[in-house]
Parts: structure tokens; C-alpha cells; sequence
């Protein structure tokens, strides 16, 4: 089979113009970057405030493995069926990390046959979002620096920076710096580090920003560190927000793209799911929202992860709420999380899926059962599986977990296969509130212990010397009742990556508590998570190439 760099190649795109003519877009409200890219105006979302919304679908997974389990693939292709069904539907995903493109991961524009274009410009630098955020990071960084170099009036602890500079890179080497060096001209010396861009609060901020001026607003609240009394010091006191917002001004229009079978894709912000909210922009879900009857979403990782925080953090800043979850699995990744060794996933084995399906019901359970939404599996069909294993989810589903199922084939098939998961999600659709999981304004401690305990099912969770004294510290200031976003390994339900499936009797530990006051959340670290990840012994850089004629090569 063509690898889905080929089929993403030898596609044949329509004008992007023509696709915003889908969605009943024209004129200024639409910017061509090139001919098959577009920035559609956020502004539109006031503008078309009478029209009613349309119905969000979320499409979550149960707990990656190596096997892969394909969420993005999946949106790709059930936005397809949908769009084959004659549905105006829109796509809105996150955009792709320059970080797992090179490192480990991969790209994030679905795949085979379900995929969006321009893959390349997708997973590369697009439209320039990422670098723009970047860029706005480290310009408040640059303005914490010299404030401090040219007086320092609001009396900041160098000590107590806690800002860090960002890039959209995998580079261990920078976690952990000591910069201005070189004499008084140079700086003051303090401890550093950077961030991935996709962990940095800019990033949190610019996807959960209503408009402009939410934005700005935002952006004035960062925390950047503390006086020497303790206090803290905004990025708004030094003075950045507006040069900040100038930075991003652009960047907030949500980018507009195609699938290969022409259906409407609004790709923006890309926060990771595992050390930050894991959802695309408020903006670009609002707007896919007004111009489509359905709008077809994913939130990153597991459904422990990226959609816990799609539900409790996204939807409840954000006033939306799913009307349908789609829970994405995988014979393979299943058989993985029952205990089966790499070499053998493609040899079928229903005794390994009957057990690592524990982590599928968890998911499912959680989904339905905690947040109150109707629920669909979806059989991320692969070609080394076999009748019986796919017989036996589907039994599993119906008559064990009682939630429909359908095989997904548009990896292989587009749309085509796509058309029972788009009839079985149809049937399900409903409006229904989301019963969040802690409630809104509970104390953070609190709110962390109900995540752990009624998402991940641990028994106890322990708070670090360092993560006590930081929550301390959070309730002196006014911090102590927000919203939590936990930063954990995404291959578990716990915070240890080798508990598979779906363990108890487990404790969480809260090793920091780091403070994200203009995105309005508290992120929690547990375990070895790192909010700067690292490249892997062999990166899947060294296999990305480019020829004389510009033609790329290498990215999957």
C-alpha cells in the first residue's frame, strides 16, 4: 500500500476557495494562504451568533499504545462518511507539534486514505501558529529579563521566575539552563529552562480565548513569577500583554483546510494532551460550530486525558458541551494492553483481547457513566486482524458494555468506510448536560483527588513536599479554586506508564503544582512527565528528507 506521504501527494485538491464556498464563505472573511490554505475570520462567530450550532461530536481513544490506535484517522474518515452522507459538516482538529513530527510520534494529519491536506505544510509550519505563540512566549521572558536588568521596579525575586522561554521542539538539552552569564552587561545569572511550545500557557490561552480581547485580557493575567515578598508578578504588570496580542493577532483566525475527499477542516491550536488541555481553539470549535450542522473533534491521548479536559476544562470555560463520544480502539493496541508481546499483535488471540479490553470498558465507563454522554466504540479496523477478534469486540460492546459499535475502515476505504460509524453516531446524538467531575469552584486539592480517584480509579492520591507547599501558596493568593489540568503519562491510568489495561489500587502522586492563570487552570505533574520531551534514540527526523524539486519525503 502507498505510504500516506504518496496518497497525501498525489491527491488532487480543490482551491480553497471553493471549499469555503461549502460553508457559505467568501470575500474578507477569508484569507488564501497559497491555494489550498486559508484563515477564516474569528469574528465571524459574533457575527453569526442567530444561527443555531451545530452538533459536536468528540472523538476520544482508550490508552495509546505502540500498536497505535489512529483518533485523528478516525475523525478524518467519520467527518468524510458524514460529508458523503450529504451532512454539513466541519472538521476541527488540533495542529500538529514539530516536537513528535521529528521525534517519535509522527505527524498528526490522519492517515491512508483519511487524511487532511496539504499534509506536508500541516505538519510542518503551516500557517505559522506555533511560531507565533513561540514567539509570544519568549518575548514576555525577554520583557521579564530586562525589567529586571534596568531596575527593577516591581522588586521580582530572580530566584523566583517561574516563565520559561518555549520551542516547537523535542530538546532535552534545554530543560534545565543557567543563563545570563558573562557579566553585568549580559544579564542577571538565574536557573532557566524551556518548554515545548505546545505546554507553554500561551498556548493554553490562545485556545481557550473567546475573542481579541479575552485574549488580551489573558494574557495580562499570566503569572510570570514572584517579589521578594512573596507577591506575585503579572505579565501585565511588566507590561507585555499588548505586544503579545499584537504577536498572535493573526495567528487567532483559525486556518482552513480540506480531507481528501473535500470535506471542510478548521485545524488551530495544538495544546499536548498529556502535559497540557490536549483540545483545538474555543474559536475554531465555536465557528465550526456556526457553519456546520455537525462538527466533528478530537481531544488528545486517552479519554483519561484529553477528554477529561475537553469536558471539564474546555466545555465548561467554553459553554458547549458533546453531544455524542466516540471511544476510538484497536484489536492490536487491546491485545497490547492484555499482555501481548510486539511481535505478536498481528497473530489473533481473542484470550489477550478479552483481557486488555478492560481498558476499553474504563474508557467507556467513564465517558457514559461519570459524564452522562451517549457513547459509540469504533473498531479502528488493521489487516492483521481477524473475524473473530472483531466479532468479539463487537459482541463485547452490545451485550457487555450495552454501547453500540461499528468496524472503521476509512484508512483503507476514505469515507466509504467510515458510513456504519457515521449511522451508528447519528443514531446516538443528544443534547445532555456534562456532569463534570468536580465542581466548579471546588478547592484544587479536592478537584485533583476527584479526577484521580473517579477518572483514573486510584485509590489514594499523595501530594510531594514541593507540591504541598506550592498548593500553599496557591490558596494565599486567590489561586486555590480553579480548574485542574493534570500532566501524566498518557500510556496509563495511573502516573506509572508500565500499568496497563486497567489497574487499581494505585496511588497518584502530585510531584508540582504549577499555576496557568490567564489560561485559568492549575497543572498538576505527576510522575516523570516532562513538559519538555526529549528525541528518541532514532528520530524520525533522520528518515525526513527533501529532493531538488521540493518534494518531501519521510513524513508519515
Amino acid at each position: 500500500m502507498k505510504s500516506d506521504i504518496q496518497i497525501a501527494q498525489e491527491a488532487a485538491l480543490v482551491p480553497i476557495e471553493d471549499i469555503a464556498r461549502q460553508l457559505g464563505l467568501e470575500g474578507e472573511d477569508v484569507i488564501p494562504y497559497g491555494r489550498t490554505k486559508a484563515k477564516v475570520n474569528h469574528r465571524l462567530v459574533k457575527k453569526l451568533a442567530d444561527r443555531a450550532d451545530g452538533k459536536v461530536i468528540l472523538m476520544t481513544a482508550i490508552s495509546p499504545t505502540p500498536a497505535g490506535e489512529g483518533k485523528t484517522t478516525t475523525s478524518v474518515g467519520l467527518a468524510d462518511a458524514l460529508h458523503r452522507m450529504d451532512k454539513r459538516v466541519v472538521l476541527a482538529l488540533r495542529e500538529p507539534s514539530l516536537g513528535p513530527v521529528f521525534g517519535v510520534k509522527g505527524g498528526a494529519a490522519g492517515g491512508g486514505y483519511a487524511q487532511v491536506v496539504p499534509m506536508e505544510d500541516i505538519n510542518l509550519h503551516f500557517t505559522g501558529d506555533l511560531h507565533a505563540i513561540g514567539a509570544a512566549n519568549n518575548l514576555l521572558a525577554a520583557m521579564v529579563d530586562n525589567h529586571i536588568y534596568q531596575g527593577n521596579a516591581l522588586n521580582i525575586d530572580p530566584r523566583r521566575i517561574t516563565w520559561k522561554r518555549c520551542v516547537d521542539m523535542n530538546d532535552r538539552q534545554l530543560r534545565f539552563l543557567v543563563d545570563g552569564l558573562g557579566g553585568k552587561v549580559n544579564g542577571t545569572p538565574r536557573e532557566d529552562g524551556f518548554d515545548i511550545t505546545v505546554a507553554s500557557e500561551v498556548m493554553a490561552i490562545f485556545c481557550l480565548a473567546g475573542d481579541l480581547a479575552d485574549l488580551k485580557a489573558r494574557l495580562a493575567r499570566i503569572v510570570v513569577g514572584y517579589t521578594y515578598d512573596g507577591a506575585p508578578v503579572t505579565a501585565g504588570q511588566v507590561g507585555a500583554a499588548g505586544a503579545m496580542a499584537a504577536l498572535l493577532k493573526d495567528a487567532f483566525d483559525p486556518n482552513l483546510v480540506q480531507t481528501l475527499e473535500h470535506t471542510p477542516a478548521l485545524i488551530h491550536g495544538g495544546p499536548f494532551a498529556n502535559i497540557a488541555h490536549g483540545c483545538n481553539s474555543v474559536i475554531a470549535t465555536r465557528l465550526a460550530m456556526k457553519l456546520g450542522d455537525y462538527v466533528v473533534t478530537e481531544a488528545g491521548f486517552g479519554a483519561d486525558l484529553g477528554a477529561e479536559k475537553f469536558l471539564d476544562i474546555k466545555c465548561r470555560m467554553a459553554g458547549i458541551a458533546p453531544a455524542a463520544v466516540v471511544v476510538v480502539a484497536t484489536v492490536r493496541a487491546l491485545k497490547h494492553h492484555g499482555g501481548c508481546a510486539k511481535a505478536d499483535l498481528g497473530t489473533p488471540d481473542v484470550a489477550l483481547l478479552a483481557k486488555g479490553a478492560e481498558n476499553l470498558r474504563r474508557h467507556v465507563e467513564n465517558m457514559r457513566d461519570a459524564f452522562g454522554m451517549p457513547v459509540c466504540v469504533a473498531i479502528n479496523a488493521f489487516p492483521t486482524d481477524s473475524p473473530e477478534e472483531h466479532a468479539f469486540l463487537r459482541d463485547y460492546c452490545e451485550n457487555t458494555l450495552h454501547v453500540p459499535c461499528a468496524l472503521s475502515e476509512v484508512f483503507a476505504k476514505g469515507g466509504a468506510g467510515g458510513l456504519e460509524l457515521a449511522e451508528k453516531v447519528l443514531d446516538i446524538l443528544e443534547d445532555r448536560p456534562i456532569r463534570y467531575t468536580y465542581e466548579t469552584g471546588a478547592p484544587v486539592d479536592q478537584a485533583i483527588r476527584d479526577v484521580c480517584r473517579k477518572i483514573y480509579r486510584a485509590s489514594g492520591v499523595a501530594f510531594s513536599p514541593a507540591a504541598a507547599k506550592a498548593l500553599a501558596e496557591l490558596q494565599k493568593n486567590g489561586f486555590g479554586h480553579l480548574p485542574v489540568c493534570i500532566a501524566k503519562t498518557q500510556y496509563s491510568f495511573s502516573d506509572n506508564a508500565k500499568l496497563l489495561a486497567a489497574p487499581d489500587d494505585f496511588t497518584m502522586t502530585v510531584r508540582d503544582l504549577r499555576l496557568s492563570a490567564g489560561a485559568g487552570f492549575v497543572v498538576a505533574v505527576m510522575g516523570s512527565i516532562m513538559t519538555m520531551p526529549g528525541l528518541p534514540k532514532a528520530p524520525a527526523a533522520l528518515n525526513i528528507d527533501v529532493d531538488e524539486n521540493g518534494v518531501i519525503s519521510g513524513l508519515f
